[in-house]
């Protein structure tokens, strides 16, 4: 059966590649676009078409908004979306971890209300897919499973806290529509090619790194306490382009992520053996580097921003059985960090600027 795909967050990194992936089948597109990306989404559907050799015109680009009644769309727009669409992909949001309450208030929880109202009024909607991130936990610690989601742990940021009301909004959902939830870990570049859009995550060690290698090299910074969950991109967007139609996945909550994910220490020893060739010598304790990357002028030293430093001191373990069983039959796994830590180191020393 033919799909038309409707698809929110174009032209972002990971809807774009998403949409790479998804041009390989016989697949139509209806492309939700901000006026202010129209013109960059022009040049990345023309590059897109001669890529998969695919005409332009099964890619419709229909300028809106997310946080605005029936998306923004022009009459004429939201009639076709709401006749034509039959698998939603929600991924537009604000993945900004200093993100002001107001704004991410307004663009991840109002925008994902009239993202759900438009998918109540799709007549042929056979799936709908939220993209949400496993850092709706907030500050809980431990394992966390798949199909846990409240708590009054509280949040690290309005990131969070934005993104896990908007997950309670789709969750409530799933008694109404066939939904599935995707909670992605920290996505990294591509592991194949080392491509990225943004340094931020597990960049932030890495650029610190390169810095000064020979020096900054020798004192681990991580410990062996936490573990950063990282997933390269292309496991991110094959896992929800494998599951777009996929029957079993509806009504789930998958939490894409690494299910042995490395400790900070052995993350920053995995990146010094790819600079330098050799493990660090030190590891300086974990309070005193908390203590100093909370210092008013760390930011500027680091590159390591305030809001970023939590996440490598809190102990959470995110549990991946619903999503590696759905997985397997397709032979998709998340690839350990080791295996392709030398394509992103390099392609970050290549790459000085985005």
């Amino acid at each position: 059966m033919s799909e038309t795909i409707f698809l929110t967050g174009f032209p972002g990194f990971i809807a774009t590649r998403l949409l790479r992936r998804l041009a390989r089948d016989d697949t139509r597109f209806l492309l939700l676009v901000q006026p202010a990306f129209a013109e960059r989404a022009q040049v990345e559907i023309k590059s897109l078409a001669t890529g998969t050799g695919r005409s332009s015109s099964d890619f419709v680009l229909m300028q809106g908004d997310i946080t605005a009644p029936g998306l923004g769309l022009s009459p004429a727009d939201l009639a076709r979306a709401r006749a034509e669409t039959t698998v939603l992909f929600h991924l537009a949001a604000v993945y900004d971890l200093a993100v002001a309450r107001d704004l991410a208030l307004a663009v991840n929880v109002e925008g994902t209300r009239q993202v759900n109202e438009f998918a109540r009024s799709l007549s042929s909607l056979r799936h709908y897919h939220y993209i949400s991130t496993c850092y709706v936990a907030g500050k809980r610690t431990g394992r966390i499973l798949e199909h846990e989601l409240r708590h009054d742990a509280g949040f690290r940021n309005y990131y969070e806290e934005t993104k896990y009301l908007a997950e309670l909004e789709v969750e409530n959902l799933k008694a109404e529509l066939p939904v599935t939830i995707h909670r992605p870990a920290v996505v990294c570049g591509d592991s194949r090619t080392g491509e990225t859009a943004k340094y931020d995550g597990i960049y932030y060690l890495i650029r610190y790194l390169l810095k000064w290698p020979a020096l900054l090299s020798s004192f681990n910074i991580g410990n062996s306490d936490v573990a950063l969950n990282l997933v390269p991109v292309d496991f991110v967007v094959e896992a929800m382009a494998r599951l777009a139609c996929e029957p079993r996945a509806v009504g789930e909550t998958l939490q894409l992520a690494d299910p042995a994910p490395l400790t900070t220490r052995e993350l920053f020893n995995a990146i010094t053996r790819s600079i330098k060739g050799r493990e660090s010598r030190v590891t300086i304790p974990a309070r005193l580097v908390e203590f100093s990357l909370m210092l008013p002028v760390a930011p500027k030293v680091s590159g390591l921003p305030h809001s970023a430093v939590p996440y490598f001191f809190l102990k959470q373990n995110y549990d991946t059985a619903v999503a590696q069983e759905l997985l397997k039959p397709h032979g998709i796994s998340c690839a350990p960090f080791k295996s392709y830590v030398d394509i992103i180191v390099a392609y970050a020393a290549s790459h000085p600027r985005l």
